[in-house]
């Protein structure tokens, strides 16, 4: 039992202090760093570049990589990004933060090299002395991990509670707005608390990577198992996050030692606890307080009066809708529809290999359809569209392959049964606030890809299962097109929904759910609608992209991987149906062309730019094609202005209007023409 107890304490002490670091960003900032596995891994890599490849001594390595290199790499993404959040919606935060998830790790590659490190050195000396504690052995490498424990909960302790830093800490969680009317710089505070933040980084890399390896999809499945406890502290008690990561280290080693120690569900049990964890917690205080919301208690009533209310989504503006209409519908479609023309031109140009990765491309545009009706038109930041799309998937090859179902058929059925799921989720998750609802989807999408899709039956010895595509279309080209229709037919249905009485009613709910509630529209009819809308398409297009790849392999849909699918969609457009096929020709197509024809240090740079993207979309929320759209929009207004006289609307204000409803969807928050104090707006119908 002690020797158990003694092992859990170490991963619980890596929790523990993971934990701290994202409840201390979190409680001055307000954001939750989704990336703070990512940075981890950085700096444990830097760290073994120092160390091992450079045969520097420990102290020195350490004190540049995690004393020095965590606080600066800190500091410069505040200057940069974190600086501009503070006041934005929370999918924009979490969003950007999902950008250099996907970012940091292949820069690390690009930098550092991309070869296979079989084991990671900690802190203590090599050879690592081994003690003995009441029979017990105990590693240095342990002891270290302890040491740096009991150093975070003491000196932050003191720091907090007996400090001027740590008064000026306390002030901006207590209420940001009165801190700075105090005199306190919010800014100063803000570069300390991410320097700390990144120095908790670095030391958890450091003192996880001989525990899990230099492995960035380990770091982030640890640090996102961190947030059970930061989601126990309701993401603001720093002694709630720290005990909580001990005692899951505790349990889960605990958990170990009482299952079947040659079972494979035993190993994908154990990794799904802290998940189970979170999906507990949230239970228990749905029941307890009916509603879980991140912005719940912070700060005071000048604080709730100047912070941003019901902005939780990525939309578009009045001015795009005033914009778009005005110029007629050839205007209004000529881009998507000469878009359509060149995907369908594509496949016929190309040959072999790559009319087959057209087929999966159209594919995977279906599966970004979801994202677009559930975040771009409901505000849902959803992270598990991935694991929607691999039920999908394994629904579709089980019935064609086992069960002797048309194929078109059987994607149908992996459609519905994503969308079962779909209104599962939205049922449990309706209750709660913005940050909340992305991280339950994530533990969502984890619980299932380690209890569900690793079921033998789905696994099959690691093999994956086999179907055979509709008699009708069994050549890449033909099934192509069945794909490339699917997404049309989608495409349409969403642009439907769009002005339909349920997507307006949607569009009021996602600029202002008060608002909305005020004038009898059911929050939570509309918002399950959605979800389970975005669901079905997800299990659709899932089911169209192992048709088109003959296979299905549940690997392939890793929860992660779909984190770099949302960067790729958010880079490009959220709420564009335009962007959406284009996400998935780049996704399918850019790799393959690179792989091909370019050196093959640049498979690790396009990970970067997707990631910038959605890092991007702090600056323009509703992606890149969208920005062009409107940019292009203007100057045909311009030359329109030419041929009549401009309507001066007086009263409109000089910012960027609520979201409105109208047009491709493809809207930003840009500013039309301004003269004095008036927006002048030409032709408008």
């Amino acid at each position: 039992m002690l020797e158990y107890v003694i092992a859990g304490l170490v991963l619980g002490g890596i929790y523990a202090i993971a934990s701290a670091g994202l409840v201390i960003t979190y409680v001055s900032s307000g954001i939750l760093n989704f990336a703070f596995g990512a940075l981890a891994f950085f700096i444990a890599r830097f760290y073994y570049y120092l160390h091992t490849q450079q045969s520097w001594a420990i102290l020195p390595a350490a004190v540049v990589a995690i004393g020095l290199a965590g606080p600066a790499i800190g500091v410069f993404l505040y200057a940069v990004l974190f600086r501009f959040l503070r006041f934005s919606p929370p999918l924009i935060k979490v969003v950007a933060t999902v950008g250099l998830l996907v970012a940091v790790p292949s820069l690390a590659v690009v930098i550092f090299g991309d070869q296979a490190i079989v084991s990671a050195p900690g802190l203590a000396p090599e050879p690592v002395r081994v003690f003995q504690f009441l029979g017990v052995p105990v590693t240095m490498d342990q002891i270290i991990v302890y040491i740096c424990v009991a150093a975070t909960v003491v000196l932050g302790a003191v720091i907090l509670r007996y400090t001027e830093v740590g008064l000026k800490v306390r002030a901006m969680v207590d209420s940001p707005a009165m801190a700075d009317l105090s005199g306190t710089n919010p800014g100063a505070v803000s570069v300390g608390v991410w320097a700390v933040s990144t120095f908790f980084a670095g030391l958890t890399g450091v003192l996880a990577a001989p525990i899990i390896g230099l492995d960035a999809h380990n770091f982030t499945l640890l640090i996102a198992a961190a947030f059970a406890a930061v989601v126990a502290a309701k993401l603001r008690s720093l002694p709630i996050a720290v005990g909580v990561g001990l005692l899951m280290g505790i349990a889960t080693s605990l958990i170990q030692r009482y299952l079947p120690p040659n079972s494979n569900w035993t190993t994908e049990f154990i990794d799904a606890v802290p998940f189970i964890v979170i999906a507990l917690v949230l239970l228990y205080n749905l029941l307890r307080y009916r509603r879980v919301d991140e912005v719940e208690g912070v700060g005071g009533a000048l604080d709730r009066a100047i912070t941003p209310q019901g902005e939780s989504r990525l939309a578009g503006s009045t001015t795009n809708a005033l914009e778009t209409g005005s110029l007629g519908l050839v205007s209004k479609y000529a881009g998507p529809l000469v878009l359509i023309m060149a995907a369908a031109a594509l496949p016929l140009v190309l040959q072999g290999y790559w009319v087959g990765l057209m087929a999966q491309a159209f594919a995977f545009g279906v599966i970004y359809l979801s994202w677009t009706l559930v975040t771009g038109e409901g505000g849902m930041l959803w992270l598990c569209q991935i694991t929607f799309a691999g039920m999908g998937a394994i629904t579709t090859a089980e019935l064609a392959t086992n069960h002797g179902w048309p194929v078109l058929a059987a994607v149908l059925a992996g459609g519905v049964v994503a969308a079962a799921a779909g209104l599962v989720v939205g049922l449990l998750s309706i209750r709660l606030g913005d940050l909340y609802v992305a991280l339950v989807t994530l533990t969502f999408g984890l619980l299932i890809e380690n209890l569900v899709f690793t079921l033998p039956a789905f696994v099959n010895q690691g093999l994956g299962l086999t179907l055979n595509r509709p008699s009708f279309a069994t050549s890449d080209l033909a099934f192509a097109y069945v794909c490339l229709a699917a997404f049309i037919i989608l495409a349409l249905f969403i642009l439907n929904f769009r002005r339909s009485t349920t997507g307006l009613a949607m569009n009021a709910v996602r600029w202002s759910e008060p608002g909305a509630r005020m004038t009898g529209i059911s929050v939570v009819q509309m918002k399950v609608i959605v979800a389970a809308l975005a669901a079905l398409v997800a299990g659709i297009g899932g089911g169209l992209l192992v048709v088109a790849q003959t296979s299905v392999a549940p690997g392939e849909f890793d929860t992660f991987l779909g984190v770099v699918w949302l960067a790729v969609l958010v880079t490009i457009g959220i709420r564009s149906t335009a962007a959406a096929l284009i996400a998935g020709i780049s996704f399918v197509m850019l790799p393959a062309l690179a792989q091909s024809y370019l050196p093959s240090w640049t498979g690790n740079v396009l990970p970067i730019f997707f990631g910038l993207g959605a890092i991007a979309a702090a600056k323009y929320p509703d992606g890149t094609l969208a920005e062009q759209s409107r940019q292009l929009r203007r100057v045909l207004l311009r030359l329109a202005a030419r041929q009549s006289a401009p309507l001066v609307l007086d009263g409109l204000p000089g910012g960027p209007a609520p979201a409105g409803a109208g047009g491709e969807g493809d809207g930003s928050n840009g500013h039309a023409g301004e003269q004095g104090g008036s927006r002048v707006v030409e032709n408008v119908p």
